[in-house]
C-alpha cells in the first residue's frame, strides 16, 4: 500500500462495464471528499466467475480494460483484490474492519444500494453504513441510476448486446462497447478473398449477438475503421467463436498486438453461404454499409466524464 493511497475515497463494486451507474458511484465518492485521492476497490476474477466457473463468459470489461476506463475517469488508485476461496470466507464485519479500515485506511466509501459483501453475501449497505461510520469512515449509498427503461445495470447492457443493439448499450455505458485482446493468427482465408482480418479471441468476454458489425479501433494515435464478424464462421466450418475485423485502407502487421475493437453498429446476423464467391460479395456489401455508417458521424464518442 503506497502511503499516498491511504485516506482515499473508495468506490466499491465489481464495475463490470464501468457504465453510467458506476460513474454515479464514482462521482458520489469524489463529491464527499473532493480533496482526497480517488480510489476503487474491486475483485478479480469477478465473484460470479469464481462461484460458477462453468457459466458462459459474461464479462463486459476484463481487468486491463476496466483499469484503463477507470483511469480515464480520474481514478488514481485501483485496489483489485484476488477473489479466491480464502477471501470468499471473510466475514462481512472483517471485510469492513480489516480490509477497508485497517488495510486501505479509507476516509470515505461509496457503493450502490444493492452492494453485498462478505461470506455468503452476509453484508449489506445497512451493515456497511453502521460499521464503517463507527470506525470513522464516511459512507455514501448511491441510488440506482435509471432512465425510461429502468435501472442502468451491467445485466441490462449484456442483454442489449446479446440482442444486437450496440448503439443502445453505448448510451448506458457512456462510451462504445469494446472487445480487447491480442491479435492472433487465424486460417488466413480472409486474405485469399481480398479481406485480410485481425483475429481476436473472445476469451472471457461476453459474446454479443453473432453477426457483422461496423467497428473502429484506436491504433498509434489514429482510428482504424472497419467491419467485423463475431461468431463461428459457418461458411468455413468454424467451431469456436471469435472476432475477425477487416480494417479499411490498412495493410500493417497487427499480430501479437493488443487491440481494442469498438462495436458501433450491428449490420446483420451471421449466416452460412453456399460458396466463397457469395461470401466475398456479401463482405463487400457489408464493408460498404459499415463505411457509410462510420462516416456518417453518428459513431462519434464524447469524452468520458469523471
Amino acid at each position: 500500500m503506497p502511503s499516498a493511497a491511504r485516506g482515499a475515497t473508495v468506490a466499491l463494486g465489481n464495475f463490470d462495464g464501468v457504465h453510467l451507474g458506476h460513474m454515479a458511484v464514482l462521482r458520489a465518492a469524489h463529491a464527499a471528499r473532493p480533496e482526497a485521492p480517488r480510489a476503487v476497490l474491486t475483485f478479480e476474477p469477478h465473484p460470479r466467475e469464481f462461484f460458477r466457473p462453468m457459466d458462459p463468459p459474461f464479462r463486459l470489461t476484463l481487468a486491463d480494460e476496466r483499469a484503463a476506463v477507470l483511469a480515464a475517469l480520474g481514478v488514481e488508485f485501483l485496489f483489485q483484490i484476488p477473489f479466491d476461496a480464502a477471501f470468499a470466507h471473510i466475514s462481512a464485519e472483517d471485510f469492513i474492519a480489516s480490509v477497508l479500515h485497517e488495510g486501505l485506511g479509507a476516509a470515505h466509501l461509496a457503493c450502490g444500494v444493492d452492494f453485498a459483501f462478505g461470506h455468503r453475501r452476509g453484508g449489506d449497505v445497512a451493515l456497511l453504513s453502521a460499521r464503517a461510520e463507527a470506525l470513522g469512515m464516511g459512507v455514501s449509498i448511491v441510488p440506482a441510476l435509471t432512465d425510461g427503461q429502468g435501472p442502468i445495470s451491467s445485466s441490462r447492457i449484456r442483454r442489449l448486446l446479446q440482442d444486437g443493439y450496440p448503439e443502445h448499450a453505448t448510451h448506458l455505458l457512456g462510451r462504445v462497447h469494446a472487445i480487447r485482446g491480442p491479435v492472433t493468427h487465424g486460417d488466413a482465408k480472409g486474405r485469399t478473398i481480398g479481406f485480410p482480418t485481425a483475429n481476436i479471441p473472445l476469451g472471457r468476454h461476453l459474446e454479443p449477438l453473432r453477426g457483422v458489425y461496423a467497428v473502429t479501433a484506436p491504433l498509434d494515435g489514429t482510428i482504424l475503421k472497419g467491419v467485423a464478424n463475431i461468431g463461428q464462421r459457418p461458411t468455413v466450418g468454424g467451431t469456436q467463436s471469435r472476432l475477425e475485423a477487416h480494417f479499411f485502407d490498412f495493410s500493417g502487421d497487427l499480430y501479437g498486438r493488443d487491440l481494442t475493437v469498438r462495436l458501433h453498429h450491428f449490420i446483420r446476423e451471421e449466416q452460412k453461404f453456399e460458396s466463397f464467391e457469395v461470401l466475398k460479395a456479401q463482405i463487400a456489401q457489408d464493408a460498404a454499409q459499415a463505411r457509410t455508417l462510420l462516416d456518417s458521424g453518428a459513431n462519434q464518442e464524447k469524452p468520458l466524464q469523471p
